[in-house]
């Protein structure tokens, strides 16, 4: 439940960030300053996914647009998009999480931040994410 918590926390970061457009590392302190969360746990992965998933937004935005068929990554849901960011980070980066509990938790997101067709639409994304990644990693 920790690691829920500190994805929801990443998305309401990475939500700032998008709507703000301004310094990650600023966002990040000012969200923490307003925050009732007191976990260190979750804190520290939050933070990791927040940044994480700021810093490698081109190569994740680019894996999206790929496995998008008919659809802009501009033209998704701001939450969409940012859901879709922390499990592509999860899925890319992060190889120490299986990519099912990054798809799971991303869905669980999807319901409860997301509009009724996020879930379907972030599980069908973060799942192609997943095959195209273990591919490349069987090739390269």
């Amino acid at each position: 439940m920790k690691r829920r918590k500190a994805r929801e926390c990443a998305l309401k970061i990475l939500y700032m960030y998008e709507m703000r457009q301004e310094n990650i590392e600023m966002i990040i302190d000012e969200f923490w300053k307003e925050s009732p969360e007191k976990n260190e746990e979750i804190k520290e992965f939050a933070t990791i996914l927040a940044k994480g998933a700021v810093s490698n937004i081109k190569i994740i935005d680019k894996k999206i647009s790929e496995v998008a068929l008919n659809w802009q990554i501009e033209r998704m849901s701001t939450i969409d998009r940012n859901i879709l960011r922390i499990g592509s980070f999860e899925i890319m980066f992060l190889p120490e999480i299986p990519p099912a509990v990054s798809i799971n938790e991303a869905i669980e997101l999807a319901k409860k931040y997301g509009t009724e067709d996020s879930p379907k639409f972030v599980n069908g994304i973060l799942h192609k994410i997943k095959e195209k990644t273990e591919q490349e990693g069987k090739n390269g």
